[in-house]
């Protein structure tokens, strides 16, 4: 199959055309949360990111299978090896099963990803339902002599793995020994290691752990690297073609990753192409609760923050992420997210226009205006260069996507093709000058782009009872002013819609028709 699709690589530090390794199927593979608490504006990024890398290879024409994962184990605290499970410290503080603090951030993160835009993924497996695929994993290692079992946990041993040439640091660009040297006082507490930079494949749970499983060893919980290892090749197989994530699982997340997938006899980097969106800053501040600027996504869409003067819908945060190109930082602001809001609208507004310029291509006036006059020796159609102009700009917004999925460029170029369509809506007979092939394909591509590629749709701009609330403000103002005839219309069109209006020494009230 024949695209123009290039993809940075991180493993590889360049940008290279993206091959499938079986097309047209293609294999996507995202980290997701773990749900011990609220999602925050950052935890939106990647989904964000990947579902339009998804959208768009659908509209390449490959068949997409994507996983995004939900960690509900084995995250202990400080990420490291030692510590309490993340989840199971917050059941225990709210004295609930450990599963009903993973289940309800779990339910409240696919929401707010919803309303965000983003498709729900193929396949959404979760850590703890895939503790014997872990442990299989675990065994494999073992018998391939680059784990070692110590007092009932398993290690992976990171210096018999890279001394067999394997590459421990090659994904974060980083060498052993200077890990090495830079962690050989951070030993402690961790003295069934042989080596600082080992890390944890299997736990045994000590008393403070409620999450645990019998296993070879112990009574205990996987390491929370390994899940991703194994839930990825169970549904995507040894090698899949893309893994995403934020840049802060680069390592040593996405490193322990390759590490524990070629501990397997796998001469594989888990993934051929490995791509990791940047952070996001507040106020160009690293987002922290000690600042103050820990936003999460409902406050983002409440207002309820007071780092934000105001609430932001879903679509206007979606617009405000895909402004920037998925690997250099964003930086929340108001002023930021406001004038997102506007970019947004423009599009949404672009969307209304293309009915009518259809309609008004095929008019009759337009269309004899268009007739192709007799042409001399070396001249063009009346409509050639125009129809050049406006597939040009078409083919731009089709270029920054395939530049790396640079959805900053590619909503530049939308502004411009939207640009062009609005000078045809407000100048009808400059439609002459277009053919109507060229104009449908410009329409077609700017509807495809905004909704199906970059998932932008329109939203309501107020809710039913925000409405509501309007209309019987309407009518207050009405019978204040002896308005009759209006308070009887309101009261009419109302009814039609199955809404009484009641009148007490309260105040005006509503209720259902029981008519």
């Amino acid at each position: 199959m024949q695209h123009p699709l290039s993809l940075y690589n991180t493993l590889t530090r360049r940008k290279a055309l993206f091959e499938p390794l079986h097309a047209p199927f293609v294999g996507v593979y995202l980290c997701g949360p773990t749900v011990y608490n609220e999602a925050h504006i950052g935890n939106a990024r990647g989904p964000v990111v990947f579902d339009v890398l998804t959208r768009y290879l659908r509209h390449l024409g490959y068949t997409v299978r994507y996983v995004r994962n939900i960690t509900d184990v084995g995250h202990l605290e400080g990420d490291a090896d030692e510590g309490e499970d993340k989840i199971g410290k917050i059941a225990r503080a709210r004295q609930v099963e450990p599963m009903q603090v993973a289940e309800g951030y779990t339910n409240l993160y696919q929401t707010h990803v919803e309303a965000l835009g983003c498709l729900p993924p193929d396949i959404t497996p979760r850590a703890s339902g895939h503790i014997i695929e872990q442990i299989q994993m675990i065994e494999e290692i073992i018998g391939n002599g680059f784990a070692y079992e110590s007092n009932g946990s398993v290690y992976f041993d990171v210096p018999a793995y890279n001394a067999a040439g394997r590459g421990y640091g090659k994904l974060s660009n980083r060498v052993v020994e200077e890990l090495l040297a830079g962690s050989r006082d951070n030993l402690a507490g961790q003295e069934e290691k042989r080596s600082p930079l080992d890390f944890a494949l299997w736990k045994k749970a000590d008393e403070r752990h409620l999450m645990r499983w019998p296993s070879p060893w112990s009574d205990g919980f996987p390491g929370w690297h390994l899940e991703c290892s194994a839930m990825s090749r169970k549904y995507l197989g040894a090698e899949f073609d893309i893994h995403g994530g934020g840049l802060d699982l680069m390592f040593p997340h996405h490193e322990c990753e390759i590490a524990q997938s070629q501990a397997c006899n796998h001469p594989t980097n888990e993934a051929q192409v490995w791509m990791h969106n940047n952070m996001i800053t507040v106020n160009g501040q690293k987002m922290s609760k000690s600042l103050g600027n820990f936003i999460t996504i409902s406050q983002l869409f409440e207002g309820s923050n007071n780092t934000l003067a105001q609430a932001y819908s879903p679509m206007t945060a979606r617009f405000f992420l895909l402004q920037a190109h998925y690997r250099s930082t964003v930086d929340i602001t108001d002023e930021g997210l406001q004038a997102a809001r506007k970019g947004y609208r423009k599009l949404m507004n672009g969307l209304r226009l293309l009915e009518k310029l259809d309609e008004a291509s095929l008019s009759p006036e337009v269309i004899k205006a268009r007739t192709v006059q007799p042409l001399t020796e070396g001249q063009a159609p009346d409509t050639t260069k125009a129809d050049d102009e406006l597939r040009k700009l078409v083919a731009d917004c089709f270029a920054g996507l395939n530049d790396d999925l640079n959805t900053a460029k590619a909503i530049a170029s939308l502004f411009n093709l939207l640009r062009k369509l609005n000078g045809f809506a407000a100048n009808p007979a400059t439609l002459a000058t277009v053919s109507s092939a060229a104009l449908q394909e410009a329409t077609q591509a700017y509807q495809t782009l905004v909704q199906d590629v970059l998932g932008l749709v329109d939203e309501p701009r107020a809710s039913a009872e925000d409405l509501l609330r309007l209309t019987l403000e309407f009518y207050q103002e009405a019978k204040v002013t002896k308005a009759y005839d209006k308070v009887d219309q309101i009261r009419a069109a109302l009814k039609e819609q199955g809404i009484v209006v009641k009148d007490t020494k309260a105040g005006i009230d509503w209720a259902y028709s029981e008519e």
